[in-house]
């Protein structure tokens, strides 16, 4: 009975270990890689200085090259169709994608956005670029990730951070106002996608 348990649990432990190692992987980032930070407000930097947007902080962090390319109120249509002239312009190694919170603010059709961002993945990879996910959270008391964030990162089989803006979001002291971190709520946004780049094996 004893023996019975233990293969039990061993069998549960290597379960779990192969779930971890079967984690989305990056292949590792080139000393000079180009990383673009693709996004709205929240990648822009609002409510903080361009040296405290995310992208600056996680330039910091991570040793490469990241260019901050975030449009401030833009939605997820207008991003889609701004996306394949950055990507010609920067050749990035890897995208990093915030985007869909001004579809929430504006009430647009759910489904256009979801569409939009699946868009916006396929496009990057069919030119061989990695990609992150994060969620973004929508409007409300409980300030939760939109659940179709994770659906669209487990499709493609991409690494994705979920929790950090709404985390950051909740906390006033990490705001500058409502929708908007501060410099230090940026800052832990950085810290957390360099965790995440690190586990994925790009840095």
């Amino acid at each position: 009975m004893l023996r019975s348990g233990a293969s039990v649990l061993f069998l549960a432990a290597c379960v779990l270990l192969a779930a971890c190692g079967d984690r989305p992987k990056i292949a590792r980032l080139s000393l000079d890689a180009v990383v673009l930070a693709f996004g709205d407000s929240l990648t822009f930097g609002t409510g903080a200085s361009e040296a405290a947007s995310y992208p600056s902080q996680l330039e910091r962090l991570i040793g490469r090259t990241v260019v901050r390319a975030g449009v401030p109120g833009e939605v997820s249509s207008a991003g889609l169709a701004r996306l394949p002239q950055v990507l010609e312009e920067h050749h990035p190694e890897l995208l990093i994608l915030i985007h869909g919170g001004n579809d929430f603010l504006r009430k647009l059709d759910r489904n256009q956005a979801v569409g939009n961002l699946r868009a916006m993945v396929k496009l990057a990879r069919d030119k061989g670029i990695a990609i992150v996910v994060v969620g973004v959270p929508e409007p409300g008391l409980l300030v939760s990730t939109a659940a179709f964030y994770a659906d669209i990162a487990e499709e493609f089989r991409l690494p994705y951070e979920g929790g950090i803006l709404s985390t950051v979001l909740r906390d006033n002291a990490l705001k500058s106002d409502l929708l908007h971190p501060n410099a230090e709520g940026y800052r832990k946004i950085a810290e957390a996608l360099a965790q995440l780049l690190k586990e994925a094996g790009a840095i």
